[in-house]
């Protein structure tokens, strides 16, 4: 069998390297955006600040049970859905693209974020330092070997554990099942969240983590079928949000999602000039 017959089987070939190439190039340039995750500079919990004043962020900030208040004079510049907020607004959290946030500073896009019944608001700067130092995500071109199939396996009922999450603050992660699959002989078992669209979400380390790779690292593989198989593609292994800025709190792998294989595959660094 020639190589390029031995690569279609395993899920390689031409047309596999140039999808993760369009793929790869596609990631590069939505970090690099000017609302991409190098564009934020603060995520701000308003219980950190009963005054009401946000480093930086204008206007008066407070929490209402189910909202934030926010209240603002002319001269601090905000404008919700495009109009210029003179007196107060009751907000929501964000659920959308950064870009289509109702809060606007200028060129800056503030958004309302809820997690565990606390409120932040993030501040999305397009001139912030890190994304014009920004150069580019070291790779690692695509390999058929880290294309494997995979069996997931859902729980009888949804599972939420403590971990440790990147701004040193522990906080639920919920997780639906294991997603189990075989490399180069070896099997390894992720257990995974299961997002609103049926596709599944691991976080999870290896032995090249801190060691040729971001510390953890992110997989997002499809939808199962009706009979739980679905696709592992490891070349798509993503650097986290926290991997750009430091005001993100992605969470950290949680227990039996490291594992011991070295995963010299996907997103490996944030590469700056």
């Amino acid at each position: 069998m020639s190589t390029d017959a031995q690569q279609q089987e395993r899920g390689g070939g031409p047309d596999a390297a140039q999808e993760w190439r369009r793929w790869h190039e596609g990631r590069v340039a939505a970090v690099a955006a000017p609302y991409g995750p190098l564009s934020l500079t603060g995520t701000h919990w308003l219980s950190d600040y009963p005054e009401g004043r946000l480093p930086a962020v204008p206007g008066h900030w407070r929490e209402d049970g189910e909202a934030v208040v926010l209240t603002a004079a002319p001269q601090d510049g905000v404008a919700v859905d495009g109009t210029p907020l003179t007196g107060e607004v009751r907000l929501g959290a964000d659920r959308g693209p950064i870009d289509d946030s109702r809060l606007t500073a200028g060129k800056r896009r503030l958004v309302v974020l809820r997690r565990e019944g606390l409120w932040a608001v993030r501040d999305f700067d397009p001139d912030a330092p890190a994304r014009h130092a920004f150069s580019t995500i070291e790779a690692t071109p695509y390999d058929p070997r880290w294309r494997v199939p995979g069996t997931f396996r859902p729980y009888g009922d949804d599972r939420t554990v403590r971990v440790a999450n990147a701004d040193g603050v522990e906080r639920g992660l919920g997780l639906g099942g294991e997603l189990a699959f075989t490399v180069d002989g070896q099997q390894h078992t992720l257990q995974v969240a299961v997002e609103p669209d049926g596709s599944l979400w691991a976080v999870f380390a290896d032995a090249t983590s801190g060691n040729g790779s971001y510390r953890f690292r992110f997989l997002r593989p499809g939808a199962p079928d009706g009979e739980g198989r679905v696709e592992v593609d490891l070349n798509r292994a993503l650097l986290p949000p926290c991997a750009f800025a430091d005001h993100f709190i992605c969470p950290f792998p949680p227990p039996g999602n490291t594992l011991t294989a070295a995963v010299a595959a996907g997103e490996r660094n944030r590469v700056d000039t």
